[in-house]
């Protein structure tokens, strides 16, 4: 009955006599109107988080501009959503996550970190977690995947991982050493304008899906306030270790193949998942 519906709203929004302006000009109409809807939401949440823990107006200006940077950011990724031209349930969903990702990052800076506030915050992350089973399944399920799913899903994953670590060393349970949780992924695709071969194409491996929901779970657990310092200490390097070791089998993995097998003109075009598992095709490994 689910996929019925999705297919029938497909059909209607997608009609075969539609030219591919109009499918883009459609696209970014959809886009729009969900990006307004969420950011009206996520304004009115941080203004009430900031009524209800005495916090700045500084807070609600910075959750506004990192949930609009984000946004941009992946603006230029939009036309990899074509053919589909509504932006469709799964990436509403994502972009829910955006949003809390935005919430928890307001708060890095000069913000005291109040334990009650923090426990808060990790709440936030828990339903951002949960919300990132949600939607690979709805792409998956209703026909809603698209490289822009992928993408949009995959940066959402490695800013929150990163914002989480900013807040757990804010908090002063651990080092500095944390903040290379968020910093890894980021500094692998900034390798990769140096290294070409790092930019080849990842096979699909579960390991990735795991070890994200573990890493953000990790530091999810340790903004909570019942959560004493030698623990969370524990807890992220454990959490690191791992993403580390996956950092470095993909690393070897691709240090292995050769140019034959990788060419990126030859047409090889393998298939890379997303931490939620929605399968996108490229020709450059952004893990």
């Amino acid at each position: 009955m689910v996929k019925f519906f999705f297919a029938a709203v497909k059909v209607s929004t997608d009609s075969m006599g539609q030219t591919e302006s109009e499918r883009w000009r459609l696209l970014k109409s959809s886009a729009l109107r969900n990006s307004l809807v969420a950011g009206l939401l996520i304004a009115a949440t941080a203004v009430v988080i900031a009524w209800v823990f005495q916090l700045a107006p500084r807070y609600i200006v910075q959750t506004l501009i990192i949930f609009t940077g984000l946004l941009i950011a992946l603006t230029p990724f939009l036309s990899q959503h074509l053919p589909l031209t509504r932006f469709g349930p799964a990436n509403q969903i994502t972009l829910i996550r955006a949003g809390i990702a935005a919430l928890i990052a307001g708060l890095a800076g000069g913000i005291t970190l109040e334990p009650i506030l923090a426990g808060w915050m990790a709440g936030l992350a828990g339903v951002a977690l949960l919300l990132d089973g949600l939607d690979g399944w709805l792409a998956r399920r209703g026909g809603w995947e698209s490289r822009f799913g992928a993408r949009f899903d995959m940066e959402i994953d490695a800013f929150l991982i990163l914002t989480l670590a900013v807040l757990v060393w804010q908090s002063g349970k651990t080092g500095g050493w944390v903040l290379l949780s968020g910093a890894l992924r980021y500094g692998f695709v900034a390798l990769g304008q140096a290294f070409p071969w790092l930019r080849q194409p990842l096979p699909p491996r579960w390991r990735r899906q795991a070890i994200c929901v573990i890493q953000t779970a990790a530091l999810a657990l340790c903004l909570n306030p019942w959560l004493a310092a030698p623990w969370a200490i524990g807890l992220a390097a454990g959490a690191l270790a791992l993403l580390t070791l996956s950092f470095v089998l993909d690393t070897l993995w691709l240090a292995r193949q050769t140019p034959a097998e990788c060419a990126p003109a030859g047409g090889l075009k393998t298939s890379r998942w997303s931490a939620t598992g929605r399968r996108i095709a490229s020709h450059s490994s952004e893990p």
